[in-house]
C-alpha cells in the first residue's frame, strides 16, 4: 500500500531527512540525529510536521455538552479560545485516544487526535453522536500541522507575525494569526516539555511558511524527525498512546488522574473509573532508572522478588542524561519512589530503582 504523504514530504527530502514508514505516513525519523536533534528543542529550537495528527470538528447547538460526554476532563469549564487535554474513553475505563480541545465556541470544538488512530476515533464520536443534535466532521485530510518548539520558539515565530504571541497564553489558541500574511490557527501547546506553538493551516501554504520560519530562525531553527520527538515527550514526563495509555489501560493507572474530573458530569467510563478511584489501583505506570548496566526498551519485562510484576512501555538513554530510565507499568506496591526492581534485559535481570516520571523541569511559558 503506498505511503501517505504531508504537504512537507519534498522539503523533507530536500532537507535530508531519513523517510520511514510510520503509522501508514511516511515521515521523518531523523535529519541531523536524534541526538542533536533533541539538544536543539532543549537549547534552542525544533520544527516539527506532525500533519499526520488527525483533526475532527464538532459543531452544533449541542457540541459542548456531547464532548462533554465523551471526554474525562470537564469541558463545560473551558472559556473560547482554550485548549484542554483529555482522553476519551471506553466503556471499559480503557483510553480510546488521549487528544487536544479547542473550544472556539459552546457551538463549534475541534478535536485533535493521534494519527494511528484518527479513523477509529471518529468513527467512535460519529457512533456516540447519534444521541446528540451535532455535525461531526473529519477535516485531517483538509489541515496541515506544524510545531515550533524550544526556548527561542516564540522569538522565532514573533518575526513573521504582527500578532504578540505574549497574548497566546499557555493552552490557548488564536484562530486568525497572520504569519506572513497567510491566516492560521496557532496555539501555545506543543509535546515536548518546552514552551512553544502548534501551527494549523492549509496545505498548500504549509511549505512556503516553514521555509520562511527556517529562513528567519537561522541556525536557532531546526527540522526534528520523530525520533527526537519521542526522546522529548518521554524525557518530558509525557504519554504516547500505545505505550502508557492504551484500550486497556485507564488514565488513572497511566497517573494521568489530574486530567480526569470524576466529580464533572456523566461521561463514558466513569462508573470504572470512578470504582477504581475508590476501591483503588492494582497497577500503574512509574518511572525508573537503571542502576545496572543496559537499555530498557519498550516491551521488556519487570520483575521483583522473583516474579513478574508488568512491563516497560518506554525507555532511553536520553542525549545529555547519565542514567538509563524508562516508564513501566508495574503492580501497585512495587510503584513507590526508592523501590528496587529487575529489567529483563537480553534474557539478564538488571537492577533498577524506582524514581519520579519528572525527568525533566518542564519549561511553559503560563
Amino acid at each position: 500500500m503506498e505511503l501517505k504523504k504531508t504537504s512537507l514530504n519534498e522539503l523533507h527530502k530536500k532537507l535530508g531527512g531519513k523517510l520511514v514508514d510510520f503509522t501508514g505516513w511516511e515521515l521523518p525519523i531523523q535529519f541531523e540525529g536524534i541526538k542533536e536533534e533533541h539538544l536543539a528543542v532543549r537549547e534552542r529550537a525544533g520544527l516539527f510536521d506532525v500533519s499526520h495528527m488527525g483533526e475532527i470538528t464538532i459543531d452544533g447547538s449541542y457540541a459542548l455538552k456531547f464532548v462533554d460526554y465523551i471526554v474525562a476532563n470537564d469541558a463545560s469549564l473551558m472559556n473560547e479560545n482554550q485548549v484542554m487535554y483529555t482522553f476519551m474513553c471506553n466503556e471499559k475505563g480503557g483510553v480510546v485516544d488521549d487528544l487536544l480541545v479547542y473550544k472556539y465556541t459552546n457551538e463549534k470544538i475541534l478535536l485533535v487526535v493521534n494519527a494511528s488512530n484518527t479513523e477509529k476515533d471518529y468513527n467512535w464520536v460519529v457512533e456516540k453522536a447519534k444521541d446528540f443534535d451535532v455535525v461531526t466532521k473529519n477535516i485531517s485530510d483538509d489541515v496541515s500541522q506544524i510545531a515550533i518548539q524550544g526556548p527561542k520558539a516564540q522569538e522565532i515565530l514573533q518575526k513573521i507575525t504582527d500578532t504578540d504571541l505574549n497574548e497566546i497564553k499557555f493552552f490557548t489558541f488564536n484562530s486568525k494569526v497572520l504569519l506572513s500574511g497567510v491566516e492560521c490557527l496557532v496555539s501555545r501547546t506543543g509535546y515536548t516539555g518546552e514552551d512553544g506553538f502548534e501551527i494549523y493551516l492549509s496545505h498548500d501554504k504549509a511549505t512556503s511558511i516553514v521555509e520562511e520560519l527556517f529562513n528567519v530562525g537561522g541556525e536557532d531553527l531546526s527540522p526534528i524527525g520523530l525520533g527526537a520527538r519521542d526522546t522529548l515527550r518521554f524525557e518530558a514526563g509525557l504519554p504516547l498512546y500505545g505505550n502508557e495509555l492504551g484500550d486497556d489501560i485507564t488514565p488513572l493507572e497511566s497517573g494521568l488522574g489530574f486530567f480526569v474530573k470524576l466529580e464533572a458530569g456523566d461521561f463514558i467510563g466513569k462508573d470504572i473509573l470512578v470504582a477504581q478511584k475508590r476501591d483503588g489501583l492494582t497497577r500503574r505506570i512509574a518511572g525508573f532508572k537503571l542502576t545496572g548496566k543496559g537499555i530498557a526498551r519498550g516491551g521488556y519485562k519487570a520483575f521483583a522478588e522473583g516474579k513478574e510484576i508488568g512491563y516497560v512501555t518506554t525507555g532511553y538513554k536520553l542525549p545529555g542524561q547519565k542514567d538509563s530510565i524508562g516508564l513501566a507499568l508495574i503492580n501497585i506496591e512495587y510503584a513507590k519512589i526508592g523501590k528496587n526492581i529487575q529489567i529483563e534485559i537480553r534474557n539478564k535481570l538488571i537492577d533498577a530503582e524506582i524514581i519520579s516520571k519528572k525527568f525533566l523541569e518542564k519549561k511553559y511559558k503560563k
